[in-house]
């Protein structure tokens, strides 16, 4: 046996990805480092047998992998803000929101989305286990944090302060938990009784219509279904009564949630509407899992046979972006910068230090003008519209883009 579900405790033993060893995906390396030696985990994801949840067996502590030099800042990425931005506006008009009320958000980094609900005169807390990106928060955009990891504790001292939210937020967290029953249990304690509380995260179903097995990372210990989303919180007192399907981070969905009594916050047509959507894909079926086993492994070869086949050609090759799931994609496959020269990023905060792993250089984004390569391969494809606008220079002297997921497509 190999390990226990973080959600029902049934034992693990279907594989969904068993993409081998690999770093921590944002312990980006230093160049003074450039010769010492890293950490290599088993990034091997599993789906449970009785309540489908996928998920990685711990093999790091969360507060390793979220610690105070945390290399993630939300707000280099427009695209990200505009969708912070969208969300604040309609949610502080549908819920009706003003200077009484409190926005909570979970895992609130740099206060990206935060600062929209203050700029808008609403009184907002952000709780964030990273201390400087808090503190970015706080300096830059004048949003509060808790310094803390989110669950029953952390929402018991919160209350006892007489912190009790009419909205909490929590974007692409929910997957970042080793103790999922904890983190949603200190919803229903934080929550008013007539609050909201919106979370957002990856969809299930688009990762494996869509092959995206470059979003599991060391620091996702969960990917999840709409359906076991709402199993586990109903688990805990909560309703999933409403959700929106949304184009982030290659489709996610956002759920919308109350106390299970709220009479006042009915289910909507959309909630049976996706279970069966599910259902119908294959969701409660092992053999859907097994199959993407399968398919991770054929975008891994199509990948090198356009690196090497370029390579053979004497066609240069760099990367754009350092995301986590660049660093799972170039660790699974091999790749170093043999085959990718360097990347580039916009975040000053990487610039200048080297991928985990495969230790490609990381530049900032004018060296991919200085260098004039043949290819841009885009890391983060789920913004390859703005990065291909933002860098649309490069087709003056041929350059083309490359996306690598689902399969490597080249872009005019």
């Amino acid at each position: 046996m190999t390990g226990c579900c973080r959600f029902c405790s049934a034992p693990l033993r279907v594989t969904f990805a068993n993409l081998g060893m690999s770093p921590i995906s944002n312990d980006f390396v230093s160049a003074a480092n450039a010769q010492a030696m890293e950490p290599f985990y088993p990034l091997h994801a599993y789906v449970c047998e009785e309540c489908f949840l996928v998920q990685l067996i711990d093999v790091e502590k969360a507060e390793n992998m979220f610690s105070d030099e945390y290399l993630y800042f939300s707000s280099y990425s427009e695209s990200w803000l505009r969708h912070a931005k969208a969300y604040a506006e309609g949610t502080i008009a549908r819920e009706k929101l003003g200077p009484d009320s409190l926005v909570v958000e979970i895992a609130s980094n740099d206060g990206y989305l935060l600062q929209y609900f203050k700029q808008a005169g609403v009184p907002v807390l952000g709780v964030e286990p990273t201390a400087n990106t808090a503190k970015v928060a706080l300096e830059e955009r004048g949003v509060p944090s808790e310094v803390a990891f989110f669950g029953r504790e952390t929402a018991t001292r919160l209350v006892a302060r007489g912190v009790r939210a009419d909205v909490m937020a929590a974007n692409n967290v929910l997957a970042h938990v080793p103790d999922i029953n904890d983190f949603v249990a200190g919803f229903r304690i934080l929550l008013k009784p007539e609050g909201v509380a919106n979370v957002e995260f990856p969809h299930l179903l688009s990762q494996i219509e869509n092959r995206q097995f470059d979003t599991i990372y060391h620091e996702h210990f969960s990917y999840l279904s709409f359906t076991i989303a709402r199993t586990i919180f109903a688990a805990h007192g909560l309703r999933v009564y409403d959700m929106e399907e949304l184009t982030t981070h290659g489709g996610s969905l956002r759920l919308f949630i109350a106390h299970a009594d709220n009479a006042a916050r009915p289910d909507t047509p959309r909630v049976a509407a996706m279970l069966e959507r599910e259902r119908a894909a294959g969701l409660s079926d092992l053999e859907t899992y097994r199959r993407f086993a399968q398919a991770v492994v054929q975008t891994k070869c199509d990948l090198l046979d356009f690196l090497v086949t370029a390579r053979r050609e004497g066609k240069s090759v760099v990367g754009y972006g350092a995301p986590a799931k660049g660093n799972t994609l170039l660790n699974y496959c091999g790749v170093g910068p043999e085959l990718i020269a360097f990347t580039v990023d916009r975040s000053p905060h990487k610039i200048g230090k080297l991928l985990p792993g495969v230790r490609i250089p990381i530049h900032a984004p004018e060296a991919i003008f200085e260098r004039r390569p043949d290819y841009v391969l885009i890391m983060p494809w789920n913004l390859k519209d703005e990065i291909m606008e933002q860098m649309a220079g490069i087709r003056d002297w041929g350059g083309r883009f490359v996306t690598p997921i689902p399969t490597v497509q080249i872009h005019p």
